[in-house]
C-alpha cells in the first residue's frame, strides 16, 4: 500500500466509524457566547474556566504591550528573544506558584516534552497514568527511556512498578487535573509513593491552575501540599489564565538545568512579550477576584445536583470539567448536534482521545456561565436525552 492509499484508506475508516475530525470557525472572539456560520451559541466547550480570554483589562494589556515590545519576539529565549517582560512574568508566577524559578514556554507541549526528555535517557523509566495528556505520553517515548504505564490512579500498581525497576532515574508523570475526565490525580500518595522509591514526581497542572485551591493555585494548593513537595509542576496560560504560553516551575537546579538541556526551550521562538504582558495582567485578576472562581464552584455543584436529579450518567469530577458518558461516537455525535440545534455548544469526545467505549460529552464551565445557563442546559437533556 503506498503512503497515499494509506491516507486514503485512514480518512475513510474514520468517516465509518464516526472518528472524523473537523475544525469549527468561530467568527467571535472566545467568550461566553461564540458565533459559528452567523449563528450564537452559548460555549460549553471552551477552557477558558475564569472568561478572562476576552477580559477587556486583558486585551487593553495585550494592546500596550504590543506598543511597548512589538508583535513578535523575533529570535528564541536564549539569542534576544528573552524581553524584560518575559522575565518579570516568570517571576511573578514563581511567586504565585511558591517556586524559586519558573521558566516560560511557547505551549504546554512543548513544556512537557522539553522537560521529560531532558531529564530522562535510556537506561531510565519513565510512569505514566493511562489517561495522562497525549503530550506527557509523547514526552515519555521521546525521552527514550523504559516507559511503564498504569491503571488511571491506580497508586498500589504504581507502587509495584516502581518496586520492579531498580536501575536508572525514575520519574512519575501526571495530569493534576484530567483534561478528558476532569478528576483530581491523589497527589499526597503519588508523592509518598515517588519519594519512598527515589523517584521524581512530575505534574502538568494545566487544567488546575486559576481553578483550584483558595488562592487559585492549583492542586498543590487543593491538596493544601507546600510546593517543594512537587518536584516538577508544569502549567499553562491558555486555559484559566486566558492567554497562551505555559511555564514550568521548581528550584534553581532544575531550571538552569532545563534552560541547557531542554530543546523544545533552546531551539523555538520565545512567546510573543505582548502575550506574556497581558498575561501577567491576567495573573493580577486571577488573585485579586476570587468571586470567579466561587462561581465556578457554585455552577459546578448546580450541575451535578440537577444532573443527579434527572438521571445523567455524569463521571466523578468536582472540576469544570463535566463529562456526560454516551458509550458509543454516534450518540456523542448525535447529543451534541441536539444541543447544538437548541443554542448550545458541547463537544464531543471520541477514541482515540478516550478510551474505546468511553466517548462524551465534555461539557466545561465558565465563570462567565449564569445559573440561567446551567439550567437551561440540564432542561435540554432531561427532554431530549434523559
Amino acid at each position: 500500500m503506498s503512503l497515499r492509499e494509506r491516507l486514503k484508506k485512514t480518512l475513510s475508516e474514520r468517516h465509518s466509524t464516526n472518528l472524523y475530525r473537523q475544525r469549527q470557525i468561530l467568527d467571535s472572539p472566545q467568550g461566553l457566547q461564540v458565533d459559528i456560520d452567523g449563528k450564537p451559541y452559548i460555549n460549553f466547550s471552551s477552557n477558558d474556566y475564569l472568561g478572562l480570554a476576552s477580559h477587556p483589562d486583558v486585551i487593553r494589556a495585550l494592546c500596550k504591550g504590543s506598543e511597548t515590545w512589538g508583535v513578535g519576539s523575533g529570535a528564541a529565549h536564549l539569542v534576544t528573544g528573552h524581553s524584560r517582560a518575559h522575565h518579570i512574568l516568570e517571576e511573578e508566577l514563581a511567586d504565585f506558584t511558591g517556586c524559586k524559578r519558573v521558566l516560560l514556554f511557547s505551549t504546554g507541549y512543548m513544556a512537557n516534552l522539553g522537560v521529560v526528555s531532558a531529564l530522562l535517557k535510556r537506561g531510565d523509566t519513565v510512569y505514566e497514568d493511562k489517561l495522562n495528556h497525549a503530550s506527557l505520553v509523547d514526552a515519555g517515548i521521546l525521552s527514550r527511556a523504559k516507559l511503564r504505564r498504569y491503571t488511571h490512579v491506580d497508586i498500589s500498581m504504581l507502587t509495584e512498578l516502581l518496586k520492579q525497576d531498580c536501575k536508572g532515574e525514575k520519574l512519575v508523570v501526571t495530569d493534576g487535573v484530567f483534561s478528558m475526565d476532569g478528576d483530581i490525580a491523589p497527589l499526597p500518595q503519588m508523592i509518598k509513593t515517588a519519594h519512598e522509591d527515589n523517584a521524581w514526581l512530575v505534574v502538568d497542572d494545566a487544567h488546575g491552575f486559576g481553578v483550584l485551591g483558595k488562592q487559585g493555585r492549583g492542586v498543590v494548593e487543593h491538596f493544601k501540599l507546600a510546593s517543594q513537595e512537587v518536584d516538577v509542576l508544569i502549567g499553562t496560560l491558555g486555559k484559566a489564565f486566558g492567554t497562551f504560553g505555559a511555564f514550568v516551575a521548581g528550584d534553581h537546579d532544575l531550571i538552569e538545568y532545563l534552560v541547557q538541556q531542554a530543546r523544545s526551550y533552546i531551539y523555538t521562538t520565545a512567546l510573543p512579550p505582548a502575550v506574556a504582558t497581558a498575561t501577567s495582567c491576567s495573573l493580577r485578576l486571577l488573585q485579586k477576584e476570587h468571586w470567579r472562581r466561587e462561581k465556578l464552584g457554585e455552577l459546578i455543584n448546580r450541575f451535578r445536583t440537577g444532573a443527579k436529579q434527572i438521571g445523567l450518567p455524569l463521571m466523578q469530577s468536582t472540576t469544570p470539567i463535566q463529562p456526560v458518558l454516551c458509550h458509543d461516537s454516534d450518540t456523542a455525535l448525535k447529543m451534541s448536534a441536539k444541543l447544538r440545534t437548541n443554542g448550545f455548544l458541547v463537544s464531543a469526545i471520541r477514541p482515540p482521545t478516550v478510551p474505546e467505549g468511553t466517548a462524551r460529552l465534555r461539557v466545561t464551565f465558565s465563570a462567565l456561565h449564569t445559573e440561567e445557563h446551567v439550567d437551561q442546559l440540564l432542561d435540554i437533556f432531561s427532554t431530549k436525552f434523559k
